[in-house]
C-alpha cells in the first residue's frame, strides 16, 4: 500500500518561506517521478513542480512558480521537498505530492498521471 504524508504546511507572511515534505512508503521511492501539485480557493489542481526518478532527477516546474520554489528529492529517506521562497498571497491553497504510476519516467505535468496522492497540507500566505 502506497502512502505519501505531507507536512510543513502554515500560515506565513508575503515573501517569506516555507518548506514541504512529503514521505514515501510502499513503493520503490527512487523509481519514481514525484510531482507537488495545488488547488487554490475556487479554482481546479494545478501542476506546481516535478522531479524525474534517481537516474534522471531532472526538476520542472510551472512557470508561475519558477525561480521561486525549488524541489529536491532525498532517496535515503523517501522524502520529496519543495521549497518554497518569496511566497506570494496568491500561493494560497492545498498542496498535495503525489507519485507517478509508470516507474523510470521522465516527468510528467498531468494529473491523470499520477496515481497515489497525500492528503494535503494547507498554505496561506497573507497580505
Amino acid at each position: 500500500q502506497v502512502q505519501l504524508v505531507e507536512s510543513g504546511g502554515g500560515l506565513v507572511q508575503a515573501g517569506g518561506s516555507l518548506r514541504l515534505s512529503c514521505a514515501a512508503s510502499g513503493r520503490t521511492f527512487s523509481r519514481y517521478t514525484m510531482g507537488w501539485f495545488r488547488v487554490p480557493p475556487g479554482k481546479e489542481r494545478e501542476f506546481v513542480a516535478g522531479i524525474s526518478w534517481s537516474g534522471g532527477s531532472s526538476t520542472y516546474y510551472a512557470s508561475s512558480v519558477k525561480g521561486r520554489f525549488t524541489i529536491s528529492r532525498d532517496n535515503a529517506k523517501n522524502t520529496v521537498y519543495l521549497q518554497m521562497n518569496s511566497l506570494k498571497p496568491e500561493d494560497t491553497a492545498v498542496y498535495y505530492c503525489a507519485t507517478d504510476r509508470h516507474p523510470e519516467s521522465y516527468g510528467t505535468t498531468r494529473t491523470d498521471e499520477f496515481d497515489f496522492w497525500g492528503q494535503g497540507t494547507q498554505v496561506t500566505v497573507s497580505s
